[in-house]
């Protein structure tokens, strides 16, 4: 007997050990996942519907923090101009500088640099823009549309201003990744603007840093759980030997 108490002690004390042991690992990476994503992206609700069906208004976006350097054809960004509106808005980036944008080609589709891009976000059928332009992108400079091309107000709502509706690639604060509410999951890149010099971006680290938090999670619970459960199996292994016991007894006492 005293052997047996000696085996179930030292499965207890390890299984206390494991299961402290889970929760404080699961704390950090938790933790740890919320404050590399908070140091990584701002969360921005999007009020408008210039960039449906991409992301809806009032979806709940993650935008990885960048700065112009780092964006690409095909980036949907949030940046802020004063001479828009001195307010974050979100547009996807369509041309930077040295590109010459224009639209529509026999195929109502935009041109880059005399290249058809196709752009399988857009609604339907419809042409890549209900008005025609040609515009010669500033260096330093962006040139950005909504894709809802019907109604988004855009950088062909100030090509007659200087710069042609384009705007100061230091305008841009973040770049969209994913769509957190309602669920939407990650923006893909558009794979039309790759072959064009400098490609496309490469996504954030967004599913890394879910994957850490949802690791995190999944430990804190399985270690806390871990107490209750060990107890009730030893509740039921130690009820289950007294009655086995009993049995035992009753049966030499018959005989």
């Amino acid at each position: 007997m005293s052997g047996m108490g000696r085996t179930g002690n030292g499965r207890g004390r390890l299984g206390s050990v494991l299961s402290g042991l889970a929760v404080a690992v699961g704390c950090v990476l938790f933790l740890g996942g919320f404050v590399w994503g908070a140091l990584l992206y701002q969360p921005y609700t999007v009020p408008t519907d210039s960039m449906s069906p991409t992301v809806a208004p009032g979806d709940r976006v993650l935008a990885e923090r960048i700065d112009g350097s780092e964006v690409r054809r095909g980036d949907v960004v949030v940046f802020t101009d004063r001479v828009w509106a001195d307010a974050p808005m979100v547009k996807r980036v369509v041309g930077i500088g040295g590109d010459t944008v224009a639209c529509c080609d026999a195929d109502g589709r935009m041109t880059v640099d005399g290249r058809a891009v196709e752009e399988p976000y857009l609604r339907g059928e419809e042409p890549a823009s209900p008005i025609g332009f040609t515009v010669s992108v500033p260096e330093g400079k962006l040139f950005l549309l909504g894709d809802e091309r019907r109604t988004s107000v855009d950088s062909r709502a100030h090509l007659q201003e200087a710069g042609q509706g384009t705007v100061p690639a230091g305008a841009v604060s973040a770049r969209l990744d994913a769509v957190a509410w309602p669920l939407g999951g990650v923006l893909e890149r558009p794979r039309s603007f790759a072959a064009l010099p400098g490609g496309i971006s490469e996504p954030g680290p967004i599913r890394q840093v879910l994957a850490t938090v949802t690791a995190g999670a999944v430990l804190i619970l399985g270690g806390a759980a871990w107490g209750p459960l060990a107890g009730l199996a030893g509740r039921r292994r130690r009820s289950a030997g007294r009655s086995g016991a009993a049995g035992r007894s009753g049966a030499a006492a018959d005989a």
